[in-house]
């Protein structure tokens, strides 16, 4: 078939899609781990503090600048009470880079100093007392604990994420609280993380933003996004970025 090519499905086969059926659901996952069966966060760390800021900087910032950040970061401050000891101005230059350095360093310096004062120094593995943190907001919180603490508590929710869950039409809001709620009611709660690494992962590998490379995904004939780049099954108009 040619690659530009786009099926039309009968209207009556169309009427019965459900896009979050609990088989065509089980189906994503299935490929997307076939497709990167050793997913994980692409953030160099290797304690759950190192995790927490790399997290916080990559905020607007890619991965590959916080890896080149944060090593020369940690060696010159090891601990959280090295960065409480600090105040947020000392900490800009270090940090400068990856983009919005003053939010940043006071939010690094607040979460440090309050980890130390109110956690004895250790990152608290609870939701509930992580989200208390400065800069740890539900996000951060999620992948601090999934990917540290192997704790689902909820589904990351990133920009590839956020694209293309709504590709795939496991959403249709476009606020990240409510793709969230969504995700957590349609994927089991034991694929919670990797869920979201992989996901992540395909939208860096294939599922780009700008011209998704759709001829290469394992997902192309489950996936009827309105924006393919080539297509072999009917394409829903509402099933957009």
């Amino acid at each position: 078939m040619p690659r530009n090519s786009i099926t039309t499905p009968s209207k009556k086969k169309s009427a019965k899609y459900n896009p979050i059926a609990p088989a065509r659901v089980n189906d994503i996952l299935t490929r997307l781990k076939e497709m990167y069966p050793k997913a994980t966060c692409a953030l160099h760390h290797s304690n759950a503090w190192e995790l927490l800021v790399a997290t916080i900087l990559s905020a607007q910032c890619t991965d590959v600048r916080v890896n080149m950040v944060t090593p020369i970061l940690f060696k010159k401050y090891p601990t959280p009470r090295d960065f409480a000891a600090l105040k947020p101005e000392a900490l800009e230059p270090d940090i400068r880079s990856t983009g919005f350095f003053r939010n940043k360093s006071k939010s690094i310096v607040g979460a440090a100093q309050k980890i130390v004062n109110e956690f004895g120094g250790k990152v608290p593995d609870e939701l509930a007392k992580l989200i208390t943190v400065p800069g740890a907001a539900r996000k951060t919180a999620n992948v601090v604990l999934g990917t540290w603490f192997g704790k689902a508590e909820g589904v990351v929710v990133d920009t590839h994420v956020h694209r293309i869950s709504r590709r795939l039409e496991l959403t249709t809001n476009n606020d990240a609280p409510k793709i969230e709620q969504d995700l957590m009611k349609v994927i089991p709660s034991d694929e919670w993380i990797d869920f979201s690494h992989r996901v992540i992962w395909h939208g860096r590998a294939l599922c780009v933003a700008r011209k998704p490379k759709c001829v290469d995904c394992k997902l192309e004939t489950i996936c009827h996004a309105a924006d393919k780049t080539w297509s072999t099954v009917e394409v829903h108009k509402n099933a957009k970025p």
